[in-house]
């Protein structure tokens, strides 16, 4: 039975509750965050430059480290505190976030084993294990493994949603956003040229439509409408050049 995305509410596989493309918009976050690491480690240094007069100078010691680089960076817990006087900031930090993923998806996945006696035992998994490591990057490949099992879940979308705000706190940090560039092919539902693709994207989306087209597909429409095209443009700059010669 043909099932709908959580994240988009688009058609997602049978027994999915993710969509081809919400799953790829994840997996390329995953890819994503080990790259920011060194960036984030170099911003989260003191702030040296001195006091100034007027408003933007201080008139205490700067903080020994950048707290918004420390709050993703630093220790923490895999779920958010209870703000109840509502005077917290930031979020859960990197680290916890993507191993309170992994902890969870292993304590729903069996582990077998044989015992001294060669008998077969089944029990709860005790906890993840990346051949990696256990830093950021090893959670982030060890979660990617297991993402087709993730996007099989109920709770596929809060893992999304939370790896999504985090993805964001990193960017607005680093000022960084996915690289991206427009098609050449007009669109074939609106016919303007305004396809675009995004790294971080399965399809190319038309900005003023609703399309969207698989890179195949793409492939596919350009091959079919830019020969014409190449020759209107032709045609069009030869009448161009006539004109010019005509008028001199």
């Amino acid at each position: 039975m043909d099932t709908t995305c959580s994240i988009c509410h688009r058609h997602a596989p049978a027994e999915h509750y993710l969509c081809d493309a919400c799953q790829y918009r994840l997996r390329t976050w995953l890819r994503e965050i080990p790259q920011h690491l060194p960036l984030l480690r170099d911003m989260l240094r003191p702030d040296t430059g001195p006091a100034q007069r007027g408003g933007s100078g201080r008139a205490h010691s700067p903080l020994p480290v950048d707290v918004r680089v420390l709050d993703l960076l630093g220790p923490g817990h895999a779920v958010p505190w209870v703000d109840a006087h509502g005077d917290q900031t930031g979020g859960v930090p990197l680290g916890p976030l993507l191993y309170g993923w992994a902890r969870y998806i292993a304590s729903e996945l069996p582990s077998v084993h044989r015992d001294e006696h060669g008998t077969v035992r089944i029990q709860p998994c005790t906890g993840p294990w990346a051949r990696r490591g256990a830093d950021v990057p090893a959670w982030c490949t060890w979660l990617q493994a297991y993402l087709p099992y993730a996007a099989r879940q109920s709770w596929a979308h809060a893992m999304y949603e939370q790896l999504e705000d985090v993805v964001h706190r990193i960017r607005w940090l680093t000022h960084t956003r996915p690289g991206s560039r427009s098609m050449d092919a007009p669109c074939p539902g609106c016919e303007g040229f305004a396809l675009q693709e995004r790294e971080d994207e399965l399809h190319i989306t038309c900005k003023v439509c609703p399309v969207r087209l698989t890179r195949e597909q793409y492939a596919d429409h350009r091959a079919v409408v830019m020969p014409g095209l190449v020759r209107t443009a032709l045609l069009m700059q030869a009448a161009r050049e006539q004109a010019r010669q005509t008028a001199a």
